[in-house]
């Protein structure tokens, strides 16, 4: 077991205290800072991405070949809250005075700060893949920030973020949350090179930051995950809802959906609303119509065209149906879009 105090001035000091005691090298792009590892203690990667107003983003892509045991001390200078989501493989936490340690379990997120002179540990498993997203807000830089309106936070984050003086200790364990998963996802697809790349980060990490948010507030609120679904049963799920989204031109049926997934129509239904907030079929016409509307802005094709691509039948009900869900009709889009792209 490897055990590693981290004693951080600044975000960045966390990946060189990393890289002093595992080894590997530092790589730094732009403002992006990138601890390599590739040696008996681990192989993969850490990244660090800084944005302004105290946001910063560590991206765990690694496996430890030890157990691994982060000894983070609550800085004066830098002691951020923590939003922590594990793509993949799990972890532990536990405050300094506390000998019981909380399993945050893939797809699980993690919500924690600590008072000044505290420590929290974070457990890494040995030979596990993990894939663990961290955004660490510090509050005084971000409280600056114009934008902000924390007084829209509910009591307890409320309380937490104005916290600046760090006297308190704070922890919330979440329910699986799939939804973060895939914007997760989609951060470490974004492309491009220097300030561009930054700001598309950066955008995406305030998604899934709202998203901690509101998975908080349902918690608060008393949302459970629907008793009728266990964690494997919503994994099927989230595997059909993505091959509806690839594929949203074939004719799915309820019927047919529930006998390749295994589960029952009641199962599917409960396990859409609790990670879509749609039924199956609000959800096939949703990504039909948000594939129509991507169509009518990227080709050449017509509108006619367009309704049995995406496997309508109906040219009148496509068209009363993206009215209601845009509030303009597929031909007035495609009209403004034309005039919008017209060369002067």
């Amino acid at each position: 077991m490897i055990t590693i105090e981290i004693i951080a001035d600044s975000p960045k000091d966390t990946l060189e205290q990393l890289e002093e005691v595992l080894g590997g090298y530092i790589e730094e792009h732009w403002s992006e800072c990138t601890l390599i590892i590739d040696n008996e203690n681990a192989s993969g990667q850490v990244k660090f991405t800084p944005f302004d107003w105290g946001v910063n983003l560590l991206d765990f892509d690694i496996t430890f070949h030890k157990e691994v045991i982060l000894k983070v001390k609550a800085h004066s200078k830098f002691n951020p809250i923590r939003f922590l989501y594990s793509s993949r493989g799990s972890f532990k936490h536990r405050f300094g005075f506390d000998n019981k340690e909380k399993v945050i379990e893939q797809f699980q997120s993690l919500i924690f700060t600590n008072k000044i002179g505290g420590y929290n540990y974070i457990h890494f498993p040995k030979e596990e893949a993990l894939e663990i997203n961290i955004i660490q807000i510090v509050r005084k830089d971000f409280l600056r920030k114009r934008t902000t309106k924390i007084s829209t936070l509910n009591k307890k984050l409320h309380e937490v973020f104005v916290d600046t003086d760090h006297e308190n200790r704070f922890s919330n364990f979440g329910s699986l949350n799939l939804k973060m998963a895939d914007l997760i996802k989609g951060l470490k697809k974004i492309k491009g090179t220097g300030m561009l790349r930054i700001l598309k980060i950066e955008a995406r990490v305030y998604e899934i930051l709202s998203l901690h948010i509101q998975q908080h507030n349902r918690l608060l609120e008393g949302v459970p995950l629907p008793t009728s679904l266990v964690r494997s049963e919503l994994k099927i799920i989230r595997k059909f809802s993505t091959i509806i989204l690839k594929n949203p031109e074939k004719d799915y049926s309820l019927d047919e959906l529930s006998l390749q997934s295994g589960l029952t129509q009641s199962k599917l239904q409960d396990g859409f609303k609790f990670l879509y907030n749609r039924t199956v079929t609000e959800y096939i016409r949703h990504v039909r119509l948000e594939s129509a509307r991507d169509l009518i802005r990227t080709t050449d094709l017509n509108i006619s065209q367009i309704v049995y691509t995406i496997g309508f039948s109906s040219r009148s009900y496509f068209s009363k149906i993206f009215r209601e869900k845009y509030d303009i009709t597929p031909n007035q889009f495609k009209k403004k879009l034309q005039i919008v792209l017209k060369p002067k």
